[in-house]
């Protein structure tokens, strides 16, 4: 998913090519050149609905084709080479969804400053809460950096537009039975720009989201 990332974005197509089979940009709406780059780099891109993340993952999981999807940031804070790492429990067969895992891998991004204090406290009660309905042992289920088995995604009815598309993805999941692994993965300072998220705006949404989730 990409949205006003011209400076980054072919860095990350150039990266991530070496291991897929198709370079997918689902672009939202951007405003500089980030579908101009990647179309010129050969790949597919398509456009999402407008509405925010969730709706980017939906047309992705859509639009895609094969038999295991991941997700990739386009700010150069993933990195590609762990792709192999993450795809290989479900090429085996151990899981539909791997989820890259800051706690264990690292991170540049989950401290530093108060917004980034509140954001990592909440995705370990989120984590935690997760982890007590359905018996899991999850330590990470807001990273975006994960991959799927594109058939149980497309049995999963996904509704979250905005960021709390991550953790529904993985109740979702577990509510169907599907299995859920993690990978340590390491989460770089993102090279321009800033976080779309505004924890202030948007922590009812990840609250309701997880409470609604957890009661049915």
């Amino acid at each position: 998913m990409a949205r006003n990332e011209e400076g980054t974005i072919a860095d990350v197509i150039r990266a991530v090519m070496p291991h897929a089979s198709e370079t997918l940009v689902v672009d939202g709406h951007s405003t500089d050149r980030t579908r101009e780059i990647a179309e010129s780099l050969g790949v597919r891109v398509v456009l999402d609905g407008g509405r925010g993340k969730g709706d980017g993952i939906r047309t992705a999981i859509a639009a895609a084709t094969g038999e295991v999807l991941v997700f990739i940031d386009s700010d150069c804070s993933h990195d590609p080479a762990d792709i192999p790492a993450l795809v290989a429990p479900l090429l085996a067969g151990e899981a539909e969804m791997v989820v890259g895992s800051r706690w264990t891998g690292g991170s540049d991004e989950l401290g530093g400053d108060f917004g980034k204090f509140v954001r990592s406290t909440g995705s370990a009660i989120i984590t935690l809460a997760i982890n007590y309905r359905w018996g899991a042992q999850l330590t990470d289920t807001q990273n975006g950096f994960r991959a799927v088995s594109i058939p149980a995604a497309r049995q999963v009815r996904l509704t979250e537009d905005i960021f709390t598309i991550e953790q529904e993805m993985i109740m979702k999941f577990l509510k169907y039975g599907f299995r859920v692994a993690e990978r340590p993965t390491h989460e770089h300072r993102r090279r321009e720009g800033n976080s779309q998220i505004v924890v202030w705006k948007v922590a009812h949404r990840y609250c309701w989201c997880l409470i609604r989730n957890l009661l049915r």
